[in-house]
């Protein structure tokens, strides 16, 4: 076990760290809006990510739910995510516009759709090499390791931007994110993973989506939960306007972005070793409830901030919130149901996830170009208090159930 935790650490540190420049509503947002000027193609580029993420889950499940062994389809799979991160590098310093926002729209997708793939397979692995009351802090330890480089980088990557390093600061720091992946999936090398006791007979995917009703039907609380994180992810919409809001209200430089990223990062980050000493002594859905809660404060902080302090302690917040939903919304899903259908329920919930991820920053793009990038934010604001309030009245603690 020692081993493999320090595997899966080292993992989190270096691999984690690149994935979550992407991800962060900071540079890939200014990026595209820099390239295009329109706020539907930052919206765009996000339903793309989010539409690639659709239908891979499932693909990623019948891909490994016979096999005994998952770590090898996780290694393919994490490469071909990190080809993804060096396209988006080398559009930006070889393609000349328009060309090169198409490249970043395509390589989006395509990293979507093998992240969507490496979700359920990391989180099938994960379950088989780490004890559920060791998870939590493993979870945390690794975001908290690799918020601390993700802001760091991001820092540079506001003086790249600055100062067009390379010929394209966005590109340059794209580049960086991609070194710090690839050797973070080396580490998974390192990890000794069981043979799994039982698995599935194989079957094909058609005949898998045809079983997700029943799968839903079956289960009652996995069903409330599924429904509460949809509801909680179509607070997404305000995710790629984060940035955009922000700049509206006061003029911001590269500096700026790079703070404001490192804010985000740290604050998503480090709280997670609290976020799993909580989960790991009460139960994810308790994390789950208290991220959302802070979620909705960071929205309003942020619609309401009007110093650059105040967008930093937003921007945190906003992180620490996010972070708290990602990391329990995540997990919950390994809690419920037999171990034989858990890559099946790791899909089903994930693909329901980014089924609301494609729409929600579309609806966002276009509420922000009709109206306003505030209205974007609170209707992303309401969205969340009502997953909030579906969370508290519906959804039950699975570890109480399986006690």
């Amino acid at each position: 076990m020692r081993r493999n935790y320090l595997a899966q650490l080292a993992h989190g540190l270096l691999g984690q760290t690149g994935f979550r420049l992407i991800h962060a509503p900071t540079f890939v947002p200014a990026y595209i809006f820099e390239l295009s000027g329109s706020n539907m193609a930052v919206g765009l580029a996000r339903a793309i990510q989010s539409l690639g993420m659709l239908l891979s889950p499932v693909l990623g499940a019948s891909a490994i739910e016979h096999r005994r062994r998952v770590l090898g389809v996780g290694l393919v799979v994490g490469g071909a995510m990190r080809v993804q991160v060096l396209g988006l590098a080398l559009a930006g310093l070889l393609l000349p516009a328009p060309w090169n926002l198409r490249a970043i729209f395509l390589f989006l997708g395509l990293f979507g759709f093998f992240l969507g793939m490496q979700s359920v397979v990391f989180n099938v692995l994960v379950s088989k090499v780490i004890p559920l009351e060791r998870r939590g802090i493993l979870m945390g330890l690794r975001s908290t390791l690799s918020g601390i480089t993700a802001a760091a980088v991001a820092v540079a990557g506001g003086a790249f931007v600055e100062r067009a390093t390379l010929g394209n600061g966005y590109a340059s720091t794209f580049l960086v994110a991609f070194a710090l992946t690839s050797l973070g999936l080396v580490a998974l090398l390192f990890v000794r993973e069981p043979e799994a006791p039982r698995v599935r007979m194989r079957e094909s995917v058609g005949a898998r989506l045809r079983q997700m009703p029943a799968l839903l039907r079956s289960d009652r609380a996995f069903t409330a939960y599924f429904v509460a994180r949809a509801l909680g992810t179509m607070g997404r919409m305000g995710f790629p306007y984060y940035w955009l809001f922000a700049n509206s209200r006061m003029e911001l430089t590269g500096a700026d972005l790079g703070q404001l990223s490192a804010a985000y990062l740290l604050g998503q980050n480090l709280p997670t070793v609290v976020w799993g000493a909580v989960a790991d002594r009460m139960g994810f859905r308790a994390v789950f409830v208290a991220s959302l809660g802070l979620w909705i404060a960071a929205t309003g902080g942020l619609l309401a901030a009007q110093t650059p302090l105040a967008l930093l302690v937003a921007f945190g917040a906003l992180g620490a919130g996010q972070g708290g939903f990602m990391l329990s919304s995540q997990n919950l899903a390994l809690e419920f149901g037999s171990r034989e259908n858990l890559p099946m329920r790791i899909a089903v919930a994930n693909t329901a996830t980014e089924v609301v991820g494609a729409i929600a920053p579309l609806l966002g793009g276009v509420l922000a170009a009709a109206i306003s990038y505030t209205i974007v934010l609170e209707v992303a604001l309401g969205v969340q208090a009502l997953a909030l309030l579906f969370t508290l009245s519906a959804v039950s603690e699975p570890r109480h159930r399986r006690r």
